[in-house]
C-alpha cells in the first residue's frame, strides 16, 4: 500500500508549483496545443481577410471587363437601350467604381465602408438584374456576392488593413 498515489500527504500537490524551472507535463502533446489557438479569433480574424481578399478580387474582375468592353454590358443597364451612349457611360462609371472598390478591398483601404458600398451596389444589381430578368443563374451569383460583401461589412476585425 505504499504506492504513489498513496503516498501523497496534505498540504503536497501532484502537481509543479508555478515557480519550477520545468513546466507541468499535459495530457496533451504540443502540436495539438498550437492547433488549437488557431480555432478562436485568430481564425475569424484571417477568414474575413480571405474573404475580404476574395471579394476584392471578384469586384476588380467585373470592374476590368466593364472598362476594357463596356458594350458588352450595356444589355445589363436597364431602361435604356444597349447602344446609346448614355448606358456605355454608365457602364464605364461602374466599372470605375466596382475596380477602385476592389482595389480598396484587397489593399485593405477602409475595408468595412469598401464592402458596405460594394453592399449597395451589389443589391442595386441583383434588384435591376431580377427585376429585367427574372431570377436566374446570375441572379444567384450575384445574391452570393452580396452575402460575402455583407460578411465583410459585418466583420469588426481584419487582418491585413491599412491603419491610419
Amino acid at each position: 500500500m505504499s504506492s504513489s498515489k498513496t503516498r501523497n500527504t496534505v498540504g503536497t500537490s501532484s502537481r509543479r508549483s508555478v515557480s519550477s524551472s520545468r513546466p507541468v507535463s499535459s495530457t496533451r502533446p504540443a502540436y495539438l496545443s498550437a492547433i488549437g489557438r488557431w480555432n478562436g479569433t485568430i481564425s475569424k480574424e484571417w477568414l474575413m481577410a480571405v474573404a475580404r481578399i476574395l471579394l476584392g478580387a471578384v469586384l476588380l474582375w467585373f470592374g476590368y471587363h466593364e472598362l476594357t468592353a463596356p458594350l458588352a454590358w450595356t444589355g445589363y443597364v436597364p431602361v435604356l437601350h444597349p447602344n446609346s451612349s448614355i448606358s456605355q457611360l454608365l457602364v464605364l462609371a461602374h466599372g470605375w467604381l466596382l475596380f477602385l472598390l476592389g482595389v480598396a478591398l484587397v489593399a485593405g483601404i477602409a475595408p468595412r465602408l469598401s464592402a458596405l458600398v460594394a453592399a449597395v451596389l451589389l443589391f442595386e444589381i441583383v434588384i435591376s438584374l431580377a427585376a429585367t430578368g427574372g431570377f436566374s443563374d446570375l441572379v444567384l451569383r450575384d445574391v452570393g456576392v452580396l452575402g460575402l460583401a455583407l460578411a465583410v461589412t459585418g466583420a469588426e476585425h481584419n487582418r491585413l488593413v491599412m491603419r491610419w
